[in-house]
C-alpha cells in the first residue's frame, strides 16, 4: 500500500481517477489506472463518469440473493438469509424460488417473525427491500435452475436435495454457496469467495473483482521467416484491397520478396 486516502463517496472516485496536487502538507494523490470496489448510488454514477479516462471493475447494483430450495430446505435458515441481504440496502433484493410451496409459506413465516426482532433501522431497510423481493413456486428443480440462471443473481444459494448436483447444472451467477451451512454472509466475512460480484444480471457475462482486474492482455508479433511469411502477406494485401484501403495493401506489399 503505497497511500491511505481518507475520503469517501463520488469525491473519492473523482479524487482517485483524477489525481490532487500536491498539498500545503507535501502529499499528492496521483490519477490512478483502475478503481474497484462496491458503493452506493452515488459512488456507482461516479465510476460510470469516470470510466474511460480510467478502468473500472463493473457498475454494482442493489445487492440481492437468489435462494434455490425444496421441501427439505430449513426455513428459519432460509429466511435469515434473505433478510441478511434484505438488510443492506431499500433496493436490495431477496429471491425465493422453491419447488414446495409449504415451505414457502414456512419461510414468509419466519421472514415475519425474524423482522419483528431485527433492530433498528436494519428493520425498516430490510421491510422496505422485501417489497420488490419475491417468491416464485417452480414445477421442479429444472425450472428453478432456469429462472436463476435468467436472473444470474449477485449470491445464489442452493437448499436443496443434492445441493452440489443442483448448483453445478445453474450457469449464471456471481457467488455460489451451495448447501444449509454454506452461508452466503460467512463469504462476505472471510470464507474466501469474492465479495465484490456482479449485479443486475451483469452475471451472464462477467465474474466478480478478481486479480484480472488488475492484468492486461498484450499480444505482439515478430516475423522470423520472411519467405514463410508470404502467403499471409498476399492474404492481407487481397484483403485491404477488398476493404479499400490501399495504403494498408501497400504496407504489406512492402513486405514481398
Amino acid at each position: 500500500v503505497d497511500i491511505f486516502l481518507c475520503v469517501g463517496g463520488a469525491q473519492g472516485i473523482f479524487s482517485m481517477a483524477y489525481g490532487i496536487p500536491s498539498s500545503t502538507a507535501g502529499i499528492e494523490v496521483p490519477s490512478c489506472d483502475v478503481i474497484v470496489g462496491p458503493g452506493n448510488k452515488w459512488v456507482t454514477a461516479a465510476k460510470s463518469m469516470v470510466n474511460g479516462h480510467c478502468g473500472i471493475d463493473m457498475l454494482a447494483g442493489p445487492s440481492e440473493v437468489l435462494v434455490i430450495c425444496d421441501d427439505t430446505a430449513n426455513a428459519k435458515v432460509v429466511a435469515a438469509d434473505l433478510i441478511a441481504q434484505a438488510e443492506h440496502d431499500v433496493v436490495a433484493r431477496a429471491i425465493l424460488l422453491s419447488t414446495d410451496a409449504a415451505t414457502i409459506d414456512a419461510i414468509n413465516a419466519e421472514l415475519d417473525a425474524q423482522l419483528s426482532s431485527l433492530p433498528e433501522p436494519n428493520q425498516s431497510t430490510a421491510r422496505e427491500a422485501m417489497k420488490q423481493s419475491f417468491a416464485v413456486l417452480c414445477k421442479d428443480i429444472n425450472e428453478a435452475v432456469s429462472l436463476s440462471d435468467d436472473i444470474a443473481p449477485e449470491h445464489l444459494e442452493i437448499q436443496t436435495r443434492n445441493a452440489m448436483e443442483v448448483g453445478s447444472r445453474c450457469a449464471n451467477y456471481g457467488g455460489l454457496f451451495v448447501g444449509t451451512d454454506a452461508a452466503e454472509v460467512l463469504g462476505d466475512y472471510g470464507a474466501g469467495p469474492n465479495h465484490t460480484l456482479p449485479t443486475g444480471g451483469t452475471g451472464r457475462y462477467t465474474g466478480g473483482l478478481s486479480v484480472f482486474n488488475f492484468l492486461r492482455i498484450r499480444t505482439w508479433m515478430r516475423v522470423d521467416d520472411k519467405v514463410g511469411s508470404q502467403s499471409m502477406v498476399e492474404d492481407s494485401i487481397v484483403m485491404a484491397r477488398l476493404e479499400g484501403l490501399e495504403g494498408h495493401a501497400r504496407a504489406a506489399e512492402a513486405r514481398k520478396l
